[in-house]
């Protein structure tokens, strides 16, 4: 028998190692909306949603100083940030825009739509909301169906709280 994990389990948090812990905690605080939790000196930060331990932890212990990896290197590919509903995805897309970060593109995927980045260390960002299973798209023989459509990014700045 094949095992398979907990259908409750969860990514509960994304430990990145950075360059420089000032510029990362001020990129993930002030312009992400993640609280600061904890702080260890000049070496790390753990920052939240909603007052949960962690959610991102910021790190220069092996990294100070460092440059990113190079392109075609393994490493994380990107971290996705889901928030509950559209306004709040359209309000964190305003602050990023606000921000002036660059974007990497945006999609609706038919479950989800997502907005993509990067941070100051160049790790990959999504921030994306998912639609309702109910609503996923499925061919004809009941599998997912993701797509990789343009998404309106005007219309859902329009929704932003």
């Amino acid at each position: 028998m094949t095992y398979t994990t907990h259908p409750e389990t969860r990514i509960g948090h994304v430990h990145l190692k950075v360059a420089d812990l000032d510029r990362s905690l001020a990129f993930y605080r002030d312009v992400m909306g993640f609280e600061l939790q904890q702080r260890y000196g000049g070496q790390a930060a753990f920052l939240s949603a909603g007052g949960y331990h962690h959610h991102v932890g910021l790190n220069t212990w092996e990294s100070r100083g460092g440059t990113p990896p190079a392109p075609h290197h393994t490493g994380l590919y990107h971290v996705a940030f889901l928030y509950p509903d559209r306004a709040a995805l359209g309000a964190a897309l305003k602050r990023v825009l606000d921000a002036g970060v660059e974007l990497d593109g945006a999609a609706d995927h038919g479950v989800s739509e997502a907005i993509y980045f990067r941070d100051p260390d160049n790790n990959g960002i999504e921030i994306y909301r998912d639609r309702a299973p109910e609503d996923w798209p499925r061919d004809a023989k009941g599998e997912l169906a993701m797509a990789n459509a343009p998404l309106d990014l005007n219309a859902l700045l329009a929704e932003a709280r």
